[in-house]
């Protein structure tokens, strides 16, 4: 391995984790625009939405432009655009409507992961990427960092975490121009970006472990969205306590998923994939007999994202597994699409089940049912995909 892999590496990570604080600036601050702005729950659902819509959908052709462009391009790019709505927030926290537009534009910050699958994808031989994608992967704790960091800044000052983010994205934006460089050896194509999403969406090695990431990463996403308010009305814990435990979680979903990278390198993905999902099911299934959160509950919730952690890094191991190198970049961000797009489902079920039936109960049921679904069809399905890792070096 050489030095410039790891500096791509080391360098990707930290993009992700920087640009998916931005992403999630609203989230931990929801319950302050609610109060400040006499929001409705609606609206405040559909604030916190806004970015992660956009982020899920906008990776798909942020993915593309990557494969015909490269990273060294676009993650500089992509996070230098990323300042203007996370500075557009100080003038828009007075207005709903200002808010949710510049909460739209805040979704870029989420599109970065289909820039750094590719570049590391190139710089790491086959028999290693597992556990360099899940190294990535821990880029993702940029939602845990903000889940802890944003709330506390602003206590201090409301427009310090804006203030903080933009300058930290300013300073990512300076280092990846003159530090991130293309694998030498990678071909980018010639072909128009508007058609590589369509052709990496012809790949099995696409929609498949898609639909594994929109369960796996799915929880995840929603566990940084959903949970806070999950612990407030069911456990009755404080606003802060409420969002630490859930950074907690994503960070401990983040950690694993070099694990079920690492893993995957050495088992199939898919079977790696199976048992984390399994795990994540027996979780939820204990979940749903509302243990006390001290210490049960706060144990299981934990175990709950590890599981989901491992499985997400092996199914991003599975895409690089069954992807062409030269359609890495389309695949990723169809897959990162489906993932954050999953995490709407956790809340939407979640959220139904608590206002129709009182309880939090069958929507874990659910979920858990969702998850061994998810891994039975892993070590049915594609247990056998790729039967060596494609393309690269």
């Amino acid at each position: 391995m050489t030095v410039a892999a790891y500096r791509n590496l080391i360098l990707a990570t930290t993009g992700c984790a920087v640009t998916f604080w931005a992403w999630n600036l609203l989230p931990p601050l929801s319950h302050t625009f609610r109060t400040g702005l006499s929001l409705t729950g609606t609206e405040t659902a559909a604030l916190v939405a806004a970015p992660l819509l956009v982020g899920s959908l906008g990776g798909v052709p942020v993915g593309a432009l990557t494969d015909r462009f490269g990273a060294r391009v676009m993650f500089p790019l992509v996070s230098g655009l990323t300042i203007v709505p996370v500075l557009l927030l100080i003038p828009a926290r007075q207005s709903f409507a200002m808010l949710l537009a510049v909460g739209f534009l805040l979704g870029l910050g989420g599109t970065t992961f289909a820039i750094g699958v590719p570049l590391v994808n190139a710089w790491f031989p086959p028999r290693r990427r597992g556990l360099a994608l899940g190294v990535l992967g821990t880029g993702t704790a940029g939602i845990a960092l903000s889940g802890y960091l944003t709330p506390r800044i602003h206590h201090y000052d409301e427009n310090l975490p804006y203030l903080v983010v933009a300058t930290a994205l300013a300073l990512f934006a300076f280092l990846g121009a003159l530090m991130i460089s293309d694998h030498p050896d990678q071909h980018l194509p010639r072909t128009s970006a508007a058609a590589r999403p369509s052709r990496a969406g012809r790949l099995r090695g696409t929609w498949e472990p898609a639909a594994l990431y929109a369960i796996a990463f799915g929880g995840i996403v929603a566990a940084g969205v959903y949970l806070p308010v999950y612990l407030r009305t069911w456990y009755h814990l404080g606003v802060t306590e409420a969002g630490t435990g859930a950074a907690g979680c994503v960070l401990v979903a983040a950690v694993f998923r070099p694990l079920g990278g690492w893993c995957a390198d050495r088992v199939h993905p898919a079977v790696v994939t199976a048992w984390s999902l399994g795990a994540a099911a027996l979780c939820a299934i204990i979940q749903a007999f509302d243990p006390a959160l001290n210490p049960m509950g706060a144990v299981d919730l934990l175990v709950m994202a590890a599981g989901l952690g491992a499985a997400a890094g092996a199914v991003v191991a599975l895409v690089a597994r069954v992807t062409p190198q030269e359609r890495i970049g389309g695949a990723a961000g169809i897959v990162g699409a489906a993932g954050g797009l999953g995490g709407f489902l956790p809340a939407l079920v979640l959220g139904a089940v608590h206002r129709g039936k009182g309880t939090y109960s069958l929507g874990f049921l659910l979920l858990s049912d969702l998850a061994l679904a998810g891994g039975v069809y892993a070590l049915a399905r594609m247990r056998t995909a790729g039967a060596a890792p494609a393309g690269g070096s």
